[in-house]
């Protein structure tokens, strides 16, 4: 049943709202007299069935409130004489109940629900007097690639204590050996889809295959950690009144038809297709932050990380830039995806974590692109790395993959203005410090 909302008074002019699908459900609530509810919704027996007289009645003077219209119909201007509704305190009972509903309705409608309380307060110890406790930080995912270099760097900070919770499904304990057993770190086996019990002060939420090997592996599984694990790091947040921050992904630009990628960017994302448990997966998760970030004033950051390379990445987990200096160290050819002139940005991994840090230590909550402006295309990184690397392997191109992005480059003026933040290692300076961590695991030694 629609609720027409009009300004009632001597003979005055309002504003009709036709709030369709808003029912009047309060007659059992409030008792009211059959006939009054009759009359409320227009169908009085006694007076003619015409439209014009099917009005439904005066809500109180909606002049006098500067109601927004997002998503309302508004009808003409038209004539309202008063009538006998002041004489009924039920009725108006109704109406005051149907204003607010209707009123909270349109806040929510123009995407400007604010918090409705404040944050959640931290642990009592981040204000006691005699004794300074430390900064206990949870990482997820700490034992992959860019979480374990995270872990290092805060790890220098003698304040920090860290707790890593990772499920080992493309994390690995070498990649954290010399912190184990340290008194300031502690290393969980957990799955983020359940539930974990921690006192934390900062997580960073970094679990969740990056690669696509990994991540089509069980798309099921990817898109139950971004969004379940999501959830479940959102809500010890707001138990315990901690800080997060969330690793998204250049993924959510999709293959964008804006170049460099901003982040007011919205995308252009094939929601079906074999990437989309990874890329929408983690556009959900954004709006898992935002909307506990609205609702219970959780404090969120978001960084939208490019891609990332450095030591510790998996030798063959199916990235380009870890298969182009695995195959020229095996002396394979380097496989390029056709067509070969698809375009990325490669950030080294002490830069990325930087930015990270950058971003949960300050005040702006994002989203922030992270990653290195400078752009190659697939030929150009496979004659970099075989002139580095391996200057008598010969370069092959393969079919590409589905859904691969034709180009990749972030804007990262935000980054540098509110972060003060740009990368430093260049694509050549970085290579050579990965082929010497791939060579070790590997046992290549170097030839003279």
């Amino acid at each position: 049943m629609s609720l027409c909302i009009l300004c009632f008074g001597n003979l005055v002019y309002g504003w009709t709202f036709l709030v369709k699908g808003q029912k009047l459900q309060n007659r059992r609530l409030l008792k009211l007299p059959k006939k009054h509810m009759m009359w409320l919704l227009g169908f009085e027996p006694s007076i003619d069935r015409k439209p014009q007289r099917r009005r439904l009645l005066q809500s109180y003077a909606i002049a006098s409130h500067k109601l927004p219209l997002h998503g309302y119909q508004v009808h003409r201007k038209i004539p309202l004489v008063s009538s006998s509704l002041t004489c009924c305190p039920k009725i108006l009972r109704v109406f005051k109940l149907e204003f607010r509903l209707l009123t909270m309705a349109s806040n929510a409608s123009n995407g400007e629900h604010k918090a409705t309380k404040p944050p959640p307060t931290p642990s009592p110890l981040r204000n006691s007097k005699f004794f300074q406790s430390n900064m206990r930080i949870l990482v997820t995912g700490g034992a992959g690639f860019i979480g374990s270099h995270l872990v290092d760097k805060l790890m220098e900070n003698e304040k920090n204590e860290v707790i890593v919770a990772d499920n080992y499904f493309t994390g690995s304990k070498d990649n954290l050996r010399k912190w184990i057993g340290h008194p300031r770190f502690e290393l969980i086996r957990h799955d983020v889809t359940e539930s974990l019990l921690v006192e934390v002060d900062q997580i960073y939420h970094l679990a969740c295959p990056a690669s696509p090997i990994f991540y089509k592996h069980n798309p099921v599984k990817t898109i139950k950690t971004n969004v379940i694990g999501t959830l479940n790091m959102l809500g010890l947040a707001k138990r315990v009144g901690a800080r997060i921050l969330l690793t998204s992904t250049s993924e959510v630009y999709g293959d964008p038809l804006v170049h460099p990628q901003p982040e007011s960017y919205w995308g252009n994302v094939n929601p079906i297709g074999v990437r989309s448990c990874y890329d929408e997966g983690k556009r959900v998760a954004e709006t898992l932050m935002f909307d506990y970030h609205r609702q219970h004033g959780i404090e969120i950051r978001i960084a939208r990380i490019f891609n990332t390379y450095g030591p510790r990445m998996n030798i063959d987990d199916g990235r380009v830039v870890s298969n182009f200096i695995a195959q020229a160290l095996r002396d394979e050819p380097l496989t390029v995806q056709a067509p070969g002139t698809q375009t990325r940005s490669f950030c080294y991994v002490s830069d990325m974590v930087d930015g990270l840090i950058r971003l949960m230590e300050g005040e702006n909550t994002g989203p922030i692109n992270i990653g290195n402006p400078g752009e190659f295309t697939m030929i150009e990184l496979a004659e970099t790395v075989k002139e580095l690397i391996n200057p008598n392997i010969e370069i092959k191109m393969v079919e590409n993959t589905p859904d691969d992005p034709r180009q990749r480059k972030p804007d990262i003026t935000n980054a540098k203005k509110l972060l003060g933040w740009e990368p430093k290692i260049k694509l050549r300076d970085g290579l050579p410090l990965m082929e010497a961590d791939f060579r070790l695991r590997l046992g290549v030694a170097k030839k003279a």
